[in-house]
């Protein structure tokens, strides 16, 4: 549990982006919140020279690394190499003071080190032993990803720790247990800890990695060459060792008479909250966002208001951040932003929609059209896969997401971009399909 008393958790703010005015008969009301944390100081204090900070210099975390240790790993031999060498590079970036283990996961969940049932403490010793024991792992096996997920959780309860979060690796389909007992291990799992999460190569899918890491508040991505592994593992474990706040709640307070229909964040990356709302009290719910560092999020709130007449306003949301306790109580975080609406007959007023609005609604629309063009395709429907992708390539140059631009790129051929006129790629690599699908959620800021 964080110590809010101390100096080095962030200071958060809250910023609201709407255009609060409603036509008569107008009974919905969309705003962009900004949530900033600042002041930790602790971000990057493990890069380069993790041995050089004491365990003052963080908050207490606790990282359990889950490596796929499945036959498939052997092919070829270089992957099992490169997931040792990633891993070891992670334990190196662990700050002094850091508990941690080492999970080897097959059909079934191993502890690699330190073994027991428990959790080693980072120092230089103790990462000098994990990296010895890595060169014990081989390849052999199937894989049932609920198992590590379970074990993992099992060796971060009992610490007494206020950062809890894994770090998973794969390369292959989820083929030994069944998908409800994963999702069943994701839903025990969920609050528990977050996880991000990573698929080596292109014979794993992509819908069970970004789901894993969606259901845990993590990051997903592909490595599709495994010799950048190491350096992906060392930038996930920095981002680790950066946070200082776990279990940040978004709390939104809405009035008798009104109604959320949605929230989801809209950057760095599009993530539906909406069905994991928790009560909190008369009015009010909590969306749950995760451990914090030194960074800035969007979210997009939408809340259904009762009609009201010409000149009338009211306060549609109150937005504010918690740390909810075992208790039922919550900490506040000190930060919060009001959502407005004001009925109006003036036209342009009411009919102007706010830029961050906008922007985040269509980066919301390119993360579902890639979705939908890339089903289509695999499904045979070239016709409508052609029309959703030349969507997004319309939507990725409109917003200025020149990232995801490349990637659809390199999917279809772009005849006009403004106008979304594309044509489907006769022959496209499957590490630039699996690529564009796995990053079709991450989005791009408003330009101020």
């Amino acid at each position: 549990m964080a110590d809010f008393s101390k100096s080095n958790v962030p200071r958060f703010s809250v910023d609201v982006y709407q255009n609060e005015y409603l036509p008569e008969g107008g009974g919905e009301v969309n705003a962009i919140v900004t949530v900033t944390a600042t002041g930790g100081g602790t971000v990057g204090g493990a890069v380069g020279a993790p041995h050089l900070y004491s365990p003052s210099a963080g908050p207490s975390a606790a990282v359990v690394l889950m490596v796929d240790c499945s036959g498939s790993m052997d092919y070829p031999p270089t992957k099992m190499r490169n997931a040792r060498d990633a891993t070891a590079a992670a334990i190196d970036t662990l700050r002094d003071g850091v508990h941690f283990a080492v999970v080897g996961g097959t059909h079934v969940a191993k502890e690699v080190y330190p073994g027991g049932g428990r959790l080693a403490v980072a120092d230089a010793t103790t990462r000098e032993q994990a990296k010895h024991a890595l060169r014990r792992l081989t390849a052999g096996g199937g894989t049932a990803i609920g198992t590590w997920l379970r074990l993992a959780d099992r060796l971060l309860a009992p610490a007494d720790v206020a950062i809890r979060h894994g770090i998973l690796l794969t390369d292959g389909r989820n083929e030994h247990e069944p998908a409800h007992d994963l999702a069943a291990t994701l839903g025990a799992c969920a609050g528990r800890f977050t996880c991000d999460a990573r698929g080596v190569g292109t014979d794993w899918e992509v819908k069970e990695v970004t789901g894993i890491a969606s259901a845990l508040l993590g990051s997903a991505d592909i490595v599709a060459d495994p010799s950048a592994l190491a350096a992906d593992f060392t930038r996930m474990m920095a981002d680790a060792m950066g946070k200082e706040v776990a279990d940040v709640a978004l709390r939104v307070w809405t009035p008798v008479g009104t109604a959320i229909a949605f929230v989801k964040q809209v950057a760095p990356a599009v993530e539906e909250l909406t069905e994991r709302r928790s009560e909190a009290g008369p009015r009010a719910g909590d969306y749950p966002t995760g451990s914090w560092g030194d960074e800035s999020r969007d979210y997009h709130v939408c809340v259904r208001v009762p009609v009201a007449g010409i000149g009338q306003e009211m306060l549609a949301a109150r937005v504010s951040l918690v740390v909810p306790q075992p208790d039922g109580t919550a900490h506040p975080l000190g930060a919060q932003g009001l959502v407005r609406a004001v009925w109006t007959d003036d036209m342009a007023a009411s009919t102007s929609i706010n830029p961050q609005v906008a922007h985040y609604t269509g980066q919301a629309e390119l993360a579902q059209v890639i979705q939908q063009g890339l089903d289509l395709r695999k499904a045979g429907d070239m016709d409508g896969a052609t029309a959703k992708l030349g969507r997004a390539v319309q939507l990725a140059g409109a917003s200025g997401n020149a990232d995801t631009a490349k990637l659809l790129a390199k999917v279809v051929d772009v005849v006009d971009a403004a106008a979304g006129t594309v044509r489907l790629k006769a022959k496209v690599a499957e590490a630039d399909e699996m690529t564009l699908e796995t990053r079709s959620t991450k989005t791009v800021r408003v330009k101020k």
